[in-house]
């Protein structure tokens, strides 16, 4: 069967609403948290030499950056077509380069002719080094998308804060550009310190924050729901972290060619001001935000939170259906959706969380909604009399239904 028939036909048969297989992805510079309802067998499936799977992608048009031993279609999120006991899987990569505006909508198609985000879980047991994303102007030079991106801690997945629940954001204000070019020569000489000119804020479930490009963080330990630009790009600027060499290829990651060894070149990808802000807290850090009055919403039987409203480039909801109810929720994009607690039916699908996944078995608990389909409005109806349904749905750039808080 031909990738567009099984596009077409997935498309028809969820009636707007594409079923998504999971996507782990790992990483060799990380120990898994073991949050992520992988099977404590799986975590190292893929073998020593590729690290642990501590992340899952969701709704991923967009190619892990694993270096030589990356898999063909690490990262890319498959769509699944089930008729007549057989079952074939498609990229929705190819699905939405096939069918354009009818899947992402025709605003987003016409101006990125692609999605252009993706979302992830993040499940790391120990910090990350202190590192950057580069924006669009500094990724052009290697051939990539800038990347900002934005946290929320899922409390459904955060049993517990792993080994450093707190992270390192921007630079402590009076610290000079020498200081930190410093730093980053000394990269080979140990630990370079360069967390001693930032400030570590502890991390609370149930909120997060917006990280723009340029901004130097080293994320804590809570398992992290990653809305984010539809690139893979990234250099870290930390030479020791948990005990652990970074090796020195990832500080120049990013880097052109051309640029390899001037620490003026890594200096320049750090957007100083932002780093700097006296308010950087007040600037970043986000709490939940109802979509609607919080007694309208739970009259209807929900209740629905912007959980990521600070960019244009991507934003955020947690949906929450109450115990036996049945509601339609419209929104005015298309979505990826990942469930969180409870299960229940949507449009035509069964959905439902499940407890333990082993690597490559199917679920349904990853969907993504066509713009037709979040327009017309999803219905959704929770089976339970006492466990709600919770879903976060991830959204492309500048949502129409967003009013963006800076």
């Amino acid at each position: 069967m031909a990738n567009s028939s099984i596009a077409a036909k997935a498309l028809e048969q969820g009636q707007g609403i594409l079923r998504l297989a999971p996507t782990w992805v790992p990483r060799s510079f990380c120990v898994p948290g073991r949050r992520i309802k992988l099977h404590p067998d799986d975590y190292y499936v893929l073998g020593g030499v590729r690290g642990g799977i501590d992340e899952r992608w969701l709704s991923s048009t967009t190619p892990a950056k694993n270096g030589p031993l990356t898999g063909e279609h690490e990262g890319l999120s498959k769509v699944v077509f089930e008729e007549n006991g057989q079952t074939e899987q498609v990229l929705l990569k190819d699905v939405i380069e096939e069918l354009k505006g009818e899947i992402v909508g025709d605003r987003l198609w016409d101006e990125y002719q692609s999605w252009p985000m993706y979302s992830k879980f993040f499940d790391n047991m120990g910090p990350l080094p202190h590192h950057i994303h580069h924006n669009d102007e500094k990724a052009a030079l290697v051939g990539q998308n800038g990347k900002p991106e934005a946290y929320y801690f899922p409390p459904q997945l955060n049993n517990h804060g792993g080994d450093f629940p707190y992270t390192f954001f921007g630079i402590t204000p009076g610290t000079t550009k020498e200081q930190i070019k410093q730093c980053l020569m000394d990269f080979n000489k140990g630990d370079n310190k360069i967390t001693n000119f930032s400030s570590a804020y502890k991390l609370e479930p149930g909120t997060g924050w917006d990280v723009p490009p340029g901004i130097l963080h080293a994320p804590g330990s809570l398992c992290t729901y990653e809305p984010q630009k539809a690139s893979d790009i990234f250099a870290m600027y930390q030479s020791l972290v948990n005990e652990a060499i970074v090796p020195e290829e990832l500080l120049w990651n990013g880097t052109p060619q051309d640029k390899m060894g001037d620490y003026d070149e890594l200096v320049s990808v750090i957007d100083w001001e932002a780093n700097v802000d006296p308010n950087f807290a007040a600037n970043h850090f986000m709490m939940p935000r109802p979509v609607h009055p919080l007694e309208e919403m739970q009259a209807q039987g929900y209740v629905e939170n912007w959980i990521c409203y600070r960019s244009e480039a991507y934003s955020a909801k947690e949906l929450t259906v109450l115990p036996g109810a049945t509601v339609t929720i419209t929104d005015n994009a298309a979505y990826g959706l990942i469930m969180m607690q409870g299960h229940g039916k949507m449009g035509v699908w069964n959905i439902e969380t499940p407890a333990l996944i082993r690597y490559g078995q199917l679920t349904n608990d990853e969907f993504f909604v066509t713009e037709n389909a979040a327009k017309a409005g999803v219905t959704i109806t929770n089976y339970s009399s006492t466990d709600p349904i919770v879903m976060l749905k991830h959204f492309g750039p500048n949502n129409p239904d967003l009013v963006v808080v800076k």
